[in-house]
Order: structure tokens, then C-alpha cells, then sequence
């Protein structure tokens, strides 16, 4: 595991170049979090060790240690709750607005992370390409991005009126669409969407980290 620094902020983040570490950086950078990034080989196995695992039994990023109350916390999305609750930065004001939040944070979770992400598999991780299999999750991600579409032709972000933690997840996702060959021609809300957060300076900020995760990594082992 390689640290971008030797110094110690309240928040260490272990991290490797995918949505789901993107997601947490998107949010620290954010709410402007200082953090030391922690760049976890992936493909060394480094999260099969104990020392990772000891953190995370799962074994997989992204992972945060708060110092500052001595609390570790895996899984993107509870992180993604953990953090707007402790910050209060793009926590909901109302119940019916967090309501609204959580449940986009678990469309999310329930549906387009594990779809795509199976469709990355079988077009870019499988030894055999599965035609059947590709197909399958092609469309059910297709399906799940017109949903997205749907939500935003009524609104400017996917949960509320206002940029949202629910945001944050489904973007680390939905911006790969290019890696999955999915058309976003039949999606305008969708596309504009992804152009409207990408241009936020965080956004840019946690993107360029998220990027650096895999440069730090290929560095390491070249």
C-alpha cells in the first residue's frame, strides 16, 4: 500500500482506482476533508493481507479510519452516510429530502454498481467472452440508466432539487459508460447530468486522485 504522504490528517483513505474509491474521494474532496490517501494494489493482492483486512474482513476499498473518533468504516455507501452525517455538508435538511437521498444511494447500490460492474467483467476481466451474459447486463444497465432519465428530466439532481451524496454514487458508476460501450444517445437528462457535475472543481479534484490511486500503483511496480 503506498501513501501519497507521510503526514497524518484526521482521515486516512484507502483507496484504488474504481467507482467505488471514486465515490469517497468525490465526497472528501467535496466537503474538503483533509485526508492521506492510501493507494491499495489491487492487483498485488494487497487487499487479501491482514493488514488490510484487519480493517475491512471483506477485503475490498474503499476504506476510511477516522482518527478523530477512533472509528473505521468500509462499504462506499455507508461511508458516503457516515461522512455527510458527521460533516453535515450535502446532508438533507428535512426527512423527506434524506428519505429521498438514501433510497437513490441504494438504487444505486442495489442496481447500477452491480450491473455495470458485471458488464465489466464479462467485457474486459472474463478469459471467454459470454455473449448471452454481456447481453443480459447491457440491457439491465440500459434499463436502470433510463430510470436515472426519467428522474432527472424532473429534476436538476437524482434525489432532490440539490447535489446529493445519491449523486455522488450513481456518477462514480454511470461516468464509465464509455468503458461498457453503452449509448447514452437515448439518455439527454443522463448526459447532462454527467457534464454538469464533471465540471465542478471537486469533481475534477477526486477524479485526478482517483487517477493517481492507479498511477501511484503502476509506479510502484514498474
Amino acid at each position: 500500500m503506498n501513501a501519497k504522504n507521510s503526514i497524518h490528517p484526521p482521515i486516512t483513505f484507502y483507496t484504488a482506482n474504481t467507482p467505488n474509491g471514486l465515490k469517497v474521494s468525490l465526497y472528501l474532496h467535496e466537503a474538503g476533508l483533509a485526508h492521506r490517501q492510501v493507494n491499495v494494489d489491487l492487483s498485488a493482492g494487497e487487499q487479501k493481507q491482514p493488514a488490510f483486512l484487519s480493517l475491512n474482513p471483506n477485503g475490498k476499498i474503499p476504506v476510511i479510519v477516522d482518527h478523530e473518533r477512533d472509528l473505521t468504516v468500509f462499504e462506499s455507501g455507508a461511508i458516503l452516510t457516515y461522512l455527510a452525517t458527521k460533516t453535515g455538508v450535502l446532508q438533507p435538511m428535512t426527512q423527506a429530502k434524506a428519505i429521498a437521498v438514501n433510497q437513490w444511494l441504494h438504487f444505486q447500490i442495489g442496481g447500477i454498481g452491480p450491473m455495470l460492474g458485471q458488464l465489466w467483467w464479462f467485457l474486459h476481466g472474463s478469459k471467454t467472452r459470454n455473449a448471452e451474459a454481456i447481453e443480459r447486463y447491457r440491457k439491465e444497465s440500459l434499463r436502470l440508466i433510463g430510470v436515472v432519465d426519467m428522474k432527472l428530466a424532473r429534476s436538476a439532481y437524482l434525489a432532490t432539487d440539490e447535489y446529493s451524496i445519491a449523486d455522488i454514487a450513481a456518477f462514480a458508476w454511470l461516468r464509465t459508460y464509455y468503458e461498457l460501450d453503452l449509448d447514452l444517445t437515448p439518455f439527454p437528462d443522463v448526459r447532462q447530468w454527467l457534464t454538469d457535475i464533471e465540471a465542478r472543481p471537486a469533481v475534477q479534484k477526486a477524479i485526478a486522485a482517483n487517477r493517481g490511486a492507479s498511477e501511484a500503483t503502476e509506479a510502484q511496480e514498474a
